[in-house]
Parts: structure tokens; C-alpha cells; sequence
């Protein structure tokens, strides 16, 4: 796959458009479906900038009002020219940034986190909402609830966005924005954040992009079940590469690394699929045999696992893209 710079160089050369635009848009509606039927809210040139915002998981915006429907309501679908069936979707997020100081959780763990004898009593209908305090001035986020010991405890600020998705294939229906598969969608991955891009197969005319489920916070598998749950500000940039082979699942990008994602319904599987991605990655740009990439691969690669909450598994395997410097594209 061709390096971010390369894109975006082949992209605006080719470009008919003419100057790249900075367009604000403000939602009315939101989904909670991956959806190919929804009616595109905006038609988005490649290389124009779009900013707009997204509510929390809930439905709550920025102003603590709820107006949509609860389960990741996403903004979108945004309809990308001349992006069509069999191309990739390249989506750079220009910026992520917290449009509000607070933020929810769940104070419990999710089914697959711990043995149910340890988490009984915060499982389920057990688990009651926690309250955080966002603080954009120092950076950290606090908890806002009557507790004992945690008086002192704070986290650092890391927003990002849960949901960046694709409009599904139409074999697999109109998935809930629960799921993540191979349209990207909540993947909950704290990687796809300002600087990076993500690479999406598309399935349908225009890709119709959706974005939204706010992250303030969250550490590896979102054991809680939830993030530190808001609402966000972000713009995008939409690019489409055409002639590529097709990828099975998302791919990430951004200074640092080159990720390749899996969802599956075992880690075991997902895991292998992750490393596929990967190698069929490094194959790909750098022309390395199956002993060549063996040496690259088990020497450097990193493994996340950014959610255990979703309907599947999702494994991420990441490689410092200065590990790669040396080698010949």
C-alpha cells in the first residue's frame, strides 16, 4: 500500500476539483447503523477538509442534551466522490478534540474480562454509571463519584473515535454500530485518532463514511464495557486509491506505526488474520519473501487487543515504521 505522503500527492495530482475546501458541517440526524440505505448527509470531495462533531454513546452532545438515539449514534453517512466497490478508502483525521468536560463509564467489567466469581458484584445490572471530569487545561481526566481511595487517581487525557466505519457489504445487512468487522466500524481503538489514517475497503458508490463514538479515555480491551464515553469535535480528509489489491480488513497508519486490524469470533482467529494483514502489508510495499518477512514480522511486531466488548474479537498488529526504514520499497 502507498505511504501516506504518496497518497496524498497522487491524490491532489489527479484531483479535477480544483483548491481543497474546509467544509463545517453540523448534523441533524444520527444512525446506529452501518448502513448503505441511509441517505448521504454530504457529498465530500477527495482532499477537502470536513469538520463537524459527534455525540456520546448515549446521545448526549456537547451542550448534556440528549437528541439521538442511544448505542453509538454516528455522524454521517458522508458520501465520498469517486470512491467505488473494489477501492480503498483512505481517511486521515485532521483533529480529535473534546468538545466538553465530562465523560461516563460503566463501573463493572464486561463477561469476557475476568471470571464471573470475581466480578459478580459490578456485572450486569450490577454495574452502575460512573461519572469523570474532563480536564483539557491539565490534560487528565478524574472520577466524579464517592469512593475511598481514588481522591488522587487521574489519567491523561487520549481522545479518539470509537466508530469510523464504512457502509457494510449488503450480504452482511445493516450492522448495529455495536459491531466492527471488516468495514471498519467500532473498532475502539485508540489509534484512530488525530495524525492517523485509516484504510477501508469500500462496498457501495461514494464508501458512505460514518464517525462518531467519542473517546476521552480507554485502556486495551475496554474492560469496562465502555470508554470515558463523549462527545468530540473532529475533521477529516477522504482520499481514494483505486488499483490496490483489495484488503480484508481496516489498516491504520500514522507517524509512528503501520497497523493491520482483524475482528473474528476467537482471538485465535482474529489474531491470525491481524498478522496476515500484516504481512500481506510488508509483501506488498517492500517485496519481501515469506523468509524475508518472517525476520521483520517476529523481530518487531507489537499485538493490542483495543476491545473485548463487542459482538467479536479484534486483534491489532502493529510494526514502528522505523524498523522498516531500511528497507527498500
Amino acid at each position: 500500500m502507498k505511504n501516506l505522503i504518496t497518497i496524498f500527492f497522487i491524490t491532489i495530482g489527479l484531483s479535477a476539483f480544483g483548491q481543497p475546501k474546509s467544509i463545517q458541517f453540523k448534523p441533524t440526524v444520527y444512525y446506529n447503523n452501518f448502513s448503505y440505505k441511509f441517505p448521504a448527509v454530504l457529498k465530500v470531495q477527495q482532499g477537502d477538509t470536513i469538520r463537524s462533531e459527534s455525540v456520546d454513546a448515549g446521545g448526549t452532545d456537547k451542550n448534556g442534551e440528549r437528541i439521538a438515539k442511544r448505542g453509538n449514534p454516528v455522524t454521517g453517512p458522508f458520501f465520498i466522490e469517486g470512491a467505488s466497490p473494489g477501492d480503498i478508502a483512505a481517511i486521515t483525521l485532521t483533529a480529535v478534540s473534546l468538545n466538553r468536560d465530562n465523560a461516563t463509564t460503566v463501573g463493572g467489567f464486561v463477561k469476557r474480562s475476568l471470571p464471573m466469581d470475581a466480578m459478580q458484584e459490578v456485572y450486569g445490572r450490577n454495574a452502575k454509571l460512573v461519572k469523570w471530569k474532563l480536564d483539557t487545561i491539565s490534560g487528565y481526566a478524574t472520577p466524579l463519584f464517592d469512593n475511598e481511595h481514588l481522591g488522587n487517581f487521574k489519567v491523561p487525557l487520549n481522545p479518539f473515535m470509537g466508530c469510523l466505519g464504512l457502509a457494510a457489504p449488503s450480504e452482511s445487512g445493516e450492522p448495529l454500530t455495536y459491531f466492527a468487522d471488516e468495514y471498519g466500524g467500532n473498532m475502539d481503538f485508540y489509534k484512530v485518532t488525530k495524525g492517523a489514517t485509516i484504510y477501508l475497503p469500500v462496498f457501495h458508490e461514494g464508501a458512505l463514511l460514518y464517525i462518531g463514538d467519542g473517546h476521552a479515555v480507554q485502556g486495551d480491551g475496554e474492560l469496562n464495557g465502555d470508554a470515558l464515553e463523549t462527545s468530540m469535535d473532529f475533521a477529516f480528509v477522504a482520499k481514494v486509491i483505486k488499483g490496490e489489491p483489495k484488503i480484508a480488513f481496516p489498516r491504520i497508519e500514522d507517524s509512528e506505526y503501520i497497523i493491520s486490524m482483524a475482528m473474528d469470533k476467537t482471538h485465535e482467529q482474529a489474531f491470525k488474520r491481524a498478522t496476515l494483514g500484516l504481512l500481506e502489508w510488508l509483501q506488498k510495499d517492500y517485496n519481501l519473501t515469506l523468509v524475508e518477512a518472517s525476520q521483520v514480522i517476529g523481530t518487531s511486531v507489537e499485538y493490542r487487543i483495543p476491545t473485548v466488548a463487542g459482538p467479536k474479537l479484534e486483534i491489532a498488529a502493529m510494526i514502528k515504521k522505523k524498523y522498516l526504514i531500511g528497507l527498500k520499497k
